[in-house]
């Protein structure tokens, strides 16, 4: 049975049976994207940290130790003395002693990156402790090229309208690290290119900008994705917001560790600011506004633990379902940020948005390229034409969408 074949049959049977019962994602499915992040992804990460620093003995047999439990071992429990052993301990009691294929995948990653930053020391003690093993990854890529000609667009963006940069610097901080897709803005037309435009499976910015009306005295959350080329399109939307009076307050919430190669920390947020900052032109001036924004409480970076926990947002804990409920509209960046807010299961892709995050305890938008099989609230013409087309539409990242639910 093909990969499209077995997605099909998958879907057919929980639109028949409707929401309940959707299936977990797991990584035994061969062919599966999840399968292919466990068994390639996954491997190929460890040589990469491995490589990017001259670990001692110490770290290079974690590592390796790691590197072959992923592959043919079964899943083991941190060690009793680890700061943060009954959290896991609870989270992981039905995995513990499985394949690593047999487990939810969302589980799967989450502590697969957990015990990667045990393996390189990073939770110390030791002379390791609080090195970010992916920050070589994040600092290369903020420093290149692609960065640099992104900033430069922003120059164009200046003297458009506000709605135009309004339109072209939400579908920057959509797309992320498409280089084809960055700062764009068509001279005379609120739009993107109709590249773009056709790219997305659902788009609901108008009901994000009723959501946020100029000259509101509204707080605004933004739960980060991806850190360097992906976090300063966050954060020029971000200025864009605070200047326009679309918001007069954003709390950026970012990652308390290290997590899924690039996710973003409160470093990386500061690395992205003083790159913005040392910029000519557009990008510099607003670099030089966030960075007063932080100073002065109207941008202000926030972590919680539970941004690395292998949950849905449905559980997450009553503080941080008070701050989001205290927001006029909380945005959800990235892929990662979708399965947890929708819930890591092969829903129908008809299942309404709005059903799917009811629970959610406040106005909720997510911005998102399509980069793994999650997804609801398609329209069925819609995914009939996707189907059709026989492109990997959802695991690519050659398609995204704009979904809010108010």
């Amino acid at each position: 049975m093909t990969e499209k074949t077995s997605r099909a049959s998958g879907d057919e049977a929980v639109r028949d049976a409707g929401t309940v019962g959707a299936p977990t994602v797991l990584g035994n499915e061969p062919g599966s994207f999840a399968r292919g992040v466990l068994a390639q992804r996954h491997p190929a990460l460890i040589r990469q940290v491995r490589d990017a620093f001259p670990y001692g003995r110490r770290q290079q047999e974690a590592l390796d130790a790691l590197l072959d439990e992923i592959t043919d071992g079964v899943v083991r429990p941190l060690a009793p003395a680890d700061h943060d052993h009954e959290r896991w301990a609870a989270w992981g009691q039905e995995h513990f002693g499985r394949s690593w294929y047999d487990t939810p995948f969302l589980w799967a990653e989450s502590y697969f990156y957990r015990r990667l930053l045990d393996a390189v020391g990073y939770f110390g003690p030791g002379p390791w402790q609080g090195v970010d093993p992916f920050a070589p990854f994040k600092q290369a890529e903020l420093r290149g090229d692609a960065v640099e000609g992104e900033l430069r667009a922003l120059d164009a963006l200046a003297s458009a309208s506000a709605e135009q940069r309004a339109t072209a610097l939400l579908h920057a901080s959509l797309w992320g690290n498409r280089a084809d897709l960055g700062f764009q803005v068509s001279a005379g037309e609120p739009a993107v290119d109709d590249a773009a435009a056709s790219a997305l499976v659902a788009d609901d910015s108008a009901t994000l900008w009723q959501l946020l009306p100029a000259g509101a005295s509204a707080t605004i959350a933004v739960v980060a994705d991806n850190a360097g080329r992906e976090l300063i399109p966050d954060l020029v939307l971000i200025d864009h917001l605070l200047e326009q009076g679309h918001a007069e307050r954003v709390v950026l919430h970012v990652k308390p560790y290290p997590y899924y190669v690039s996710d973003a920390m409160t470093a990386d947020v500061v690395d992205c600011l003083r790159r913005l900052t040392e910029a000519p032109g557009e990008a510099g001036r607003i670099g030089g506004r966030l960075w007063k924004a932080m100073a002065a409480g109207s941008l202000e970076a926030r972590t919680h633990p539970f941004f690395c926990a292998p949950l849905p947002y449905e559980e997450m804990p009553e503080d941080l379902r008070k701050e989001f409920a205290d927001a006029a509209l909380t945005i959800l960046k990235g892929d990662l940020n979708y399965r947890r807010l929708v819930g890591d299961r092969l829903w129908h892709p008809t299942v309404p948005f709005a059903e799917r995050t009811a629970y959610f305890p406040g106005a909720v938008a997510a911005l998102r390229t399509l980069k793994s099989d999650v997804i609801v609230g398609l329209e069925q013409g819609t995914l009939d034409t996707l189907e059709r087309s026989g492109a990997v539409w959802r695991t690519s990242g050659t398609h995204a969408l704009i979904q809010v639910r108010p």
